[in-house]
């Protein structure tokens, strides 16, 4: 994991980046390795992620709050490193066809919202219509694979519609591709201006007194392929611990970005 990480960061830096200061203990590589371990095989603890990398690989040896501040200057590089990584499973992907839908991480239980301070907004109070009850928190927007890969996400307030997340994901799926999308993100301006824009269709599963219906094939094949994206949902919500800990809204986030991107990692064998 390590060697990949180095590699992709050698690769994807600009040529205006200054260069890494020569007195710093670590280099990002070996942080964001240690972050991804962490919620691999430690259920997010980075303490416990940084122990196991000092002890039998020898990796120097860091304060908990350097190491965290480290991590967090680091979180818009872990998106792009997710990011380009997507692109290549995305070009692997001969298929073409993706699935999208969205699932709740809940900072704290529905008793616990009046003193919860990490976020201490309305906007996060959200529905999860599928389990018929409330949460408070995130929802995570997530483009796989009919294999079950991750290749994209977006996390927003879990006050927002599927339909809103939506948009905010990039369409930069290779020409020709099918994204199967639950009935919640049903906008017809926007499937006419997603295919207009990149040549690709969204099928989005459709209601009975919709306008626009679905042949039967087409119907057939979206609840098909859909079913890949509960079980990618079971495999990551089993990464999570009971109770994500975080300090800061940004950190909740920047947890959930390790879970999700140690996902594909550990499909494709890395």
């Amino acid at each position: 994991m390590y060697c990949f990480l180095d590699d992709l960061l050698t690769r994807t830096r600009p040529v205006w980046a200054r260069p890494a200061d020569p007195r710093r203990r670590l280099s990002d590589a070996e942080v964001l390795t240690t972050a991804l371990v962490a919620a691999r095989y430690f259920g997010g603890n980075l303490v416990l992620g940084r122990h196991y990398m000092q002890q039998p690989w020898g990796m120097k040896l860091l304060d908990k709050s350097g190491f965290t501040r480290h991590l967090h200057r680091l979180s818009e590089t872990l998106l792009g490193l997710f990011a380009t990584f997507g692109q290549a499973l995305k070009a692997l992907h001969t298929e073409a066809r993706y699935v999208i839908d969205s699932f709740p991480v809940a900072v704290c239980h529905n008793v616990r919202i009046g003193c919860n301070q990490l976020l201490g907004r309305e906007a996060y109070r959200g529905r999860c219509a599928s389990k018929r009850s409330g949460f408070y928190g995130f929802k995570v927007q997530i483009v796989a694979t009919t294999d079950g890969i991750p290749v994209d996400f977006y996390v927003h307030a879990g006050s927002e519609a599927d339909s809103t997340g939506l948009r905010h994901l990039a369409p930069d799926l290779p020409e020709g591709s099918v994204r199967y999308a639950d009935a919640g993100c049903t906008d017809y301006g926007w499937e006419d201006l997603f295919a207009e824009a990149s040549g690709n269709r969204q099928q989005t599963a459709r209601k009975g007194n919709r306008a626009r219906p679905h042949a039967p094939h087409e119907t057939f094949l979206l609840q098909h392929f859909r079913k890949t994206i509960e079980t990618t949902f079971s495999q990551l919500t089993a990464r999570f611990p009971k109770q994500i800990h975080a300090v800061t809204a940004q950190g909740f986030v920047l947890k959930i970005a390790l879970f999700i991107f140690v996902h594909p990692l550990e499909q494709v064998g890395l």
